[in-house]
């Protein structure tokens, strides 16, 4: 508190929210423990926000066996009790997904507003919520009216234009005036020690592991000038195998440490594999149902964070896949309704068959 400001540094303006948050967190309880019970609280009562959504996506069994995955995830556990920025980020993705959904649902206009603050809110809270956005604006193009969108494009055209209008002044302001030098700068050299430290050492988490690609990266200047563009074109055929080993990666280490010649190997390999299985089980089962264009927020939230992880890497103790926790337990929640409502389906024809056998006899 006593050293808080606010600059152009890349961390000052995509963290901001988290920063102004616990600052006034801070000045309000005073006691750290005490922001850490809050987190904790705010954590557990997002189990009602996952158990809302499932709801409205696809029926209430598979809300109540979303909520289950989610409240005992032992990644959400951890991450609620250690990093406040990871905690309250999921809480105010699911508030958004949710505000988003009753929006849509309510046609109420109080959830429209509450989803547009949430949004911007979330833009600055972390990096992470700039890419999560993105994905969650591609499902609102999907459900909108279009005729909507564009009457009220119409209706509140000067106001749109005002604000679009001031925004580009700004930001001819600022470019010209050289203030965005320092996040500009920020933003370079964060990228630069990404692809140098960890794309050319062909690491696949944020430090050094065994399943690494080896490569001899090109360091060659000649893109436009741009040290992204420029390394990322030489280099293309070694990092699209470098992002096919983080997609693998993406599951969990047990991908790299399973072992198959053992029973206690296989039982783990089985274990492991069992929310992968359930999750294409709901997949598959949302697109045959013809639910997947409604419920597919879950899927893009989930590959928003997945894209991330690919894209920058995957931090060794998999904090980073955090944010898709309770979107993953959703899609394996509907997968295991899925498969209650088909077992019941084939015990309910059996009984019937076995009825009318005794019934003739």
């Amino acid at each position: 508190m006593t050293n808080f400001q606010i600059g152009l540094h890349m961390n000052d303006i995509l963290y901001l929210g988290y920063n102004v948050l616990l600052t006034l967190l801070l000045a309000i309880f005073k006691d750290p423990v005490a922001i850490i019970f809050i987190q904790a609280l705010t954590a557990g009562l997002s189990v009602i926000l996952v158990y809302k959504i499932a709801r409205m996506l696809f029926n209430r069994r598979t809300a109540i066996v979303a909520s289950l995955f989610y409240s005992y995830s032992w990644n959400i556990t951890k991450w609620s009790t250690y990093i406040l920025s990871d905690s309250f980020f999921i809480s105010l993705l699911l508030l958004c997904v949710y505000f988003l959904l009753m929006s849509l649902e309510s046609k109420k206009r109080i959830y429209t507003i509450l989803f547009v603050l949430t949004s911007l809110y979330m833009m600055v809270f972390r990096p992470t919520g700039v890419v999560s956005l993105a994905f969650i604006m591609i499902y609102f193009l999907f459900r909108i009216d279009k005729q909507v969108l564009l009457d009220l494009a119409k209706k509140y055209r000067l106001v749109i234009g005002a604000v679009v209008g001031a925004a580009v002044a700004v930001l001819i302001y600022m470019i010209v005036g050289d203030k965005l030098n320092p996040l500009i700068e920020s933003l370079q050299y964060n990228a630069k020690l990404v692809l140098y430290n960890i794309y050319a050492h062909g690491w696949i988490y944020d430090k050094e592991s065994t399943h690494d690609y080896t490569f001899k990266p090109d360091y060659t200047i000649n893109i436009f000038g741009s040290l992204i563009l420029s390394f990322l074109i030489n280099n293309w055929d070694h990092v699209l195998i470098l992002y096919g080993r983080r997609a693998i990666a993406f599951l969990g280490w047990w991908v790299w440490e399973t072992d198959l010649s053992t029973f206690r190997g296989i039982t783990r390999f089985f274990w492991y594999v069992l929310p992968t299985v359930l999750f294409l089980t709901g997949t598959i089962a949302s697109i045959v149902n013809g639910l997947f264009r409604k419920a597919s927020i879950v899927w893009l939230v989930a590959l928003a964070v997945y894209g991330f992880c690919i894209l920058i890497f995957i931090d060794g103790v998999y904090r980073y896949k955090a944010p898709a926790l309770p979107f993953l337990a959703i899609a394996a929640a509907y997968g295991v309704d899925t498969i209650i409502h088909g077992a019941k389906t084939i015990i309910n024809n059996y009984a019937g068959k076995l009825l009318w056998a005794k019934k003739k006899y």
